[in-house]
């Protein structure tokens, strides 16, 4: 399996559901996301792994 690095998109989107994630550690809260915000840094991480894990995403 050949690793590559993500593109630009791929890498922001999982930057900003990343920092969406920890908003609710700093007290701030989204009440549209309610109870799935503890899903939204693993889904960062899955973002992110897609990316490396296949060539051009």
């Amino acid at each position: 399996m050949n690793l590559s690095a993500p593109t630009k998109p791929v890498f922001l989107i999982s930057l900003v559901l990343a920092v969406i994630g920890l908003l609710p550690i700093l007290g701030v809260g989204i009440p549209a996301l309610g109870g799935l915000m503890f899903w939204v840094l693993p889904l960062a991480y899955i973002v992110l792994a897609v990316g490396v894990l296949m060539k051009g995403a």
